[in-house]
């Protein structure tokens, strides 16, 4: 998830909690209102599961064939069963007896449908390359391929058949992921261009669906889907949305309780540092520097002085006192702390990927391995430009802090600044305008790949194209030859990592935090660090 997609897909800023009890449910069914009143920092720009950008919030509107539950637990959801072949290539889902939010029978045929709509060149999804290891998926993305030649298909009435290209360590938790949920043709086909572009013209498969969308408006709702087939576990009635640009506003909103949680800005933080009502609920997103690999800028394309670069900064003092990012993990490598454990050892794929000398402080090293860069290209000095989206505080901040790290710290070195609106700088991204940009990324699904094959040569967030053979290989021998051996493929992964910091492919510099304030009768929300940021299906006001 990129940092443009990031505020779309949390454009549901709100909270997290507790896990539901025994003792919430009676407190529950106690409470008249059972309304939830949260603010959002963005508007919703689509509801289109084929074309979001994100699903931060609205996996409690669309449900695939498995849920996320705390720790990213899998959970049941519209599947009462699945289960793999041997050999880890096909997968059989059992749907069970389910409905859409206008009555509709859940059938296996529409998920059938679903699939081979966002996987069409025609439909223009953001995530279809998350179908490529479905058979036939990366040709129908290509527009070779018909898409009713994708591997998916309905066994029966209830049962879901699909076949992939190769094994899919991480494919059970893909399955939690909205994007993979079923969609009606019949509302498609009935809406046409007005599908998805409003609240009233699409269906729901999950505990709640919205109302009062209307596409550009600064409120909207999620009601309680009463044709959800857990339905009993949903104590929640409402949750309403209102749009708020900055973070004082929201504030204010929370104490004058007309808010149940708020989000906290980094100059609103060390007022609430030992506030009970404060909560983590940090997402897995690492920024980073993304060097352009296209650019006519030689400097870019010396390992050295991008070695140079990283050594310069002093992350510590960036995060901890210049962000005031309290309790964020040390960056190690790409990959950000919480995201992912190995299958053998439990351990924290963060822990084990770091490289000496490639993203700790060191200026003496950056000195030297800047000028050995200067020699290299035959300069004395040399200029980049370093842009970021201005929509973000704090990326305005990072970025006034690196200019002053690496003007002091290298001489020779000039760094130009330039900050635009979101849409518009991601669109530079996309079209290769521009030296280094200061980006962001939130993980998918909880597993290392999600982060690793963003630098991978050819794949669509590859905006710098960032071109490794050795770092490809292994990223290609742990998602095909070792894809069904799970010790191989962490170690494939781990050797991918440290490959890509000891090259520089890009720069991670901090891994993000993210603080709110939350009414103390708000329980049973649950928060991931990774996909479907947030779940209320179990959510209740005391």
């Amino acid at each position: 998830m990129n940092f443009y997609k990031a505020l779309l897909s949390s454009a549901l800023l709100i909270t997290a909690g507790g896990v539901l009890t025994a003792c919430g449910n009676n407190e529950a069914s106690k409470s008249k209102s059972q309304t939830l009143n949260l603010s959002a920092n963005s508007r919703l720009d689509t509801i289109d599961i084929s074309k979001s950008g994100g699903y931060g919030s609205t996996g409690n509107v669309y449900e695939s064939f498995y849920r996320l539950g705390e720790k990213g637990a899998i959970t049941p959801g519209l599947a009462s069963k699945g289960y793999s072949s041997k050999d880890g290539k096909t997968w059989t889902f059992k749907i069970r007896n389910a409905k859409f939010s206008n009555g509709d029978p859940i059938t296996a045929n529409d998920f059938v449908y679903s699939w081979r709509r966002t996987v069409s060149p025609k439909t223009k999804a953001q995530y279809s390359y998350l179908f490529n290891a479905v058979k036939n998926g990366q040709q129908i993305n290509e527009g070779n391929m018909n898409p009713d030649k994708l591997g998916i298909k309905a066994i029966d009435k209830h049962t879901v058949q699909i076949n992939l290209n190769k094994p899919v360590a991480y494919f059970k938790t893909l399955m939690a992921y909205p994007l993979f949920g079923p969609q009606s043709e019949k509302t498609v086909k009935k809406y046409g261009s007005k599908y998805g572009t409003n609240s009233k013209y699409m269906v729901y498969s999950g505990p709640f669906k919205i109302v009062n969308w209307n596409g550009v408006g600064d409120k909207w709702s999620y009601v309680k889907n009463n044709d959800y087939w857990d339905k009993n576990a949903v104590k929640l009635n409402r949750i309403n949305y209102s749009f708020v640009s900055d973070s004082t506003t929201s504030l204010n909103l929370y104490n004058q309780g007309l808010l149940d949680v708020t989000p906290l800005a980094t100059d609103q933080l060390q007022n609430y540092r030992n506030d009970k009502s404060m909560k983590d609920y940090s997402y897995s997103m690492i920024s980073y520097l993304r060097y352009n690999f296209n650019s006519t800028n030689k400097a870019l394309h010396n390992t050295n002085i991008r070695r140079a670069i990283s050594l310069s900064i002093d992350r510590s003092v960036l995060s901890q006192k210049v962000l005031y990012l309290k309790g964020s993990s040390e960056v190690t490598g790409f990959v950000p702390k919480g995201l992912a454990y190995s299958p053998i050892n439990k351990k924290d794929f963060s822990d084990q990927q770091s490289v000496n000398n490639t993203l700790n402080y060191n200026p003496k090293l950056a000195k030297a391995l800047f000028k050995k860069g200067l020699k290299e290209l035959g300069m004395s000095s040399i200029s980049i430009n370093l842009s970021n989206s201005n929509d973000n505080n704090n990326s305005n901040v990072a970025a006034q802090y690196l200019k002053g790290q690496l003007e002091s710290n290298l001489r020779g070195m000039k760094v130009q600044l330039t900050s635009l609106p979101a849409k518009i700088y991601t669109q530079n991204e996309q079209n290769g305008k521009f030296d280094v940009g200061l980006d962001t990324w939130g993980g998918d699904f909880n597993d290392p790949i999600t982060f690793l094959q963003i630098p991978q040569k050819g794949t669509p967030y590859n905006y710098g194209k960032y071109d490794n053979k050795k770092y490809d290989n292994l990223i290609n021998k742990a998602e095909n030859e070792d894809a069904n051996n799970q010790g191989k493929r962490w170690d494939d992964l781990i050797a991918a990592s440290k490959e890509l910091s000891k090259d520089q492919g890009v720069t991670p510099l901090f891994q993000n935090s993210a603080y709110y304030l939350q009414k103390s009768n708000v329980h049973g929300i649950i928060h991931n660090t990774a996909g479907t940021q947030w779940s209320y299906k179990y959510a209740y006001i005391s």
